[in-house]
Order: C-alpha cells, then structure tokens, then sequence
C-alpha cells in the first residue's frame, strides 16, 4: 500500500526475491498501475477492494496517512491479518487499537524513485506484537538483507531523529554551500571530494574524532571571516547562529 520512493524499491526487491506480490495500491491510479506492471500486481486505487487473500500488508505511505489507512483497513477481513508500515517515525503501538496482528517493516535508508538502492547495504528493523508475526517479519528481512535489527516502538523513534540529523539535515547544508556556489559562480564538483572523503572518514572512525575546520583549530580571524560573509544571506541566519554555537564549543 503506497507507491511512492519506499512502496516502489519494496515492491520491486519483493517480486524480484520471488515473493508473490498480489496488489500494489496507491490513491493515484498511474502510480498504482505503474508499480504494478514491473512485478506483476494488479493496481488498486480504492482500500475496500483490495485483496483479503495476501499473507502480508505493507503500509508505505507518508506518516500522517497511516492511522487512516489503518482504521479503513480495520472495518475489512484484513483486520485479522498481519499488517506492518515502513515509517522510522510513527509507533506500532497505536495499531493495535484496530488491528490484531501489526508490527513495521523499517528500511533505514533514503529512497528516490530515479536511484536504484543497494538492498544488501541497507538495514532493515523490524518489530510485530506476537513472536509469531516478528519471525515471519525477521524472516523476510533476511532474504532481503544481512543487515536486520529488532527495533521496538521507542528505539525506533530515536533511531529515526538520528537519521533526520546525519541525512536530512547534512543535505540541506550540501544545498547551502551548492547556492553559495551558485551565487558566487563556482564550480559544487570541487567540494564533492571534500564531501566524499568526509563521509569515508566515517568508516573507520567516530564522528566526534573526526572534526576538523577552523572551529576546532580555533582560528578566531577565519572564522570572523566567514561569519561576516554570511550575513548578506537571510535566509541562513539561524545557521548563522549555529555555527556561532559551534564555534565557542
């Protein structure tokens, strides 16, 4: 159930494990039909005609449509069945208000339609309300990758806020320094290197171990410098005032 980044690489690694997918549904009928031609599904645009027959329900929509899909589900044959959602953010707990069988299927990466992910590198956490449910959740993961975790409702909420910081967050600030670029008329592929590296670092050593920069050689004038630059970008004040923060620390 959902068709976009997460239900589109899912469901394609799925058919492609030679697990039988049944029916891919989404609110938008293209993308249904779209997933559902690659693994040969039928497309479903409307929860009451879904199938009752699957074994397994993936919910892979946005966060804030889940409890809905999972109240809709409820008040069909399906409520007694073993349903499960992809989301880092949103706990379990609250499906058993409507469902017997439920836990999450967690893919710990970011996903883009146009980008075909490495399913081996990926972790998977997993967590259900029966033992029964968690081993047939555990089972899955393990055919898919070595890299699968039982993670209950509040781990798996931590884990997520982490992710936002080394994912979300660490973009955005690849987008500033790609419009300063922009703005300044310089060539980005000259900090991919630096971004590359920066990430590489992480293989073999702790975060904390690893700084570098003017803030930690405290480098009083340097860093005058660049504060004083940033002020001609409104939109980067707040990241003005971390990097201040940063820099007493």
């Amino acid at each position: 159930m959902g068709a976009g980044n997460v239900g589109f690489h899912l469901g394609i690694k799925l058919h492609e494990m030679g697990v039988e997918v049944l029916e891919v549904f989404s609110r938008t009928k293209v993308k249904a039909k779209n997933l559902a031609i690659k693994i040969d599904a039928k497309p479903r645009s409307k929860l009451k005609k879904i199938t009752t027959k699957a074994d397994l329900y993936i919910i892979a929509v946005k966060d804030d449509a889940i409890a809905s899909v999972v109240q809709k589900l409820a008040k069909t044959a399906i409520k007694n069945k073993l349903v499960v959602h992809t989301s880092g953010g949103t706990n379990t707990a609250m499906m058993g208000e409507w469902l017997t069988n439920f836990g999450s299927f967690y893919p710990l990466q970011t996903f883009s339609i146009s980008k075909q992910p490495n399913w081996e590198t990926i972790p998977i956490c997993v967590d259900a309300n029966t033992k029964k449910s968690r081993k047939t959740l555990l089972k899955l993961a393990k055919k898919i990758t070595t890299k699968v975790y039982e993670i209950n409702d509040e781990q798996r909420a931590i884990l997520h806020i982490a992710a936002v910081f080394v994912n979300n967050f660490s973009n955005h600030l690849f987008h500033i320094g790609a419009t300063i670029c922009e703005k300044e008329n310089l060539d980005f592929e000259i900090l991919k290197p630096l971004i590359q590296e920066t990430v590489d670092k992480l293989k073999s050593g702790n975060p904390n171990e690893m700084q570098t920069g003017p803030a930690l050689r405290k480098d009083q004038k340097t860093i005058t410098t660049h504060l004083n630059y940033l002020e001609k970008y409104n939109k980067i004040k707040k990241l003005r005032i971390l990097f201040c923060v940063s820099c007493v620390k």
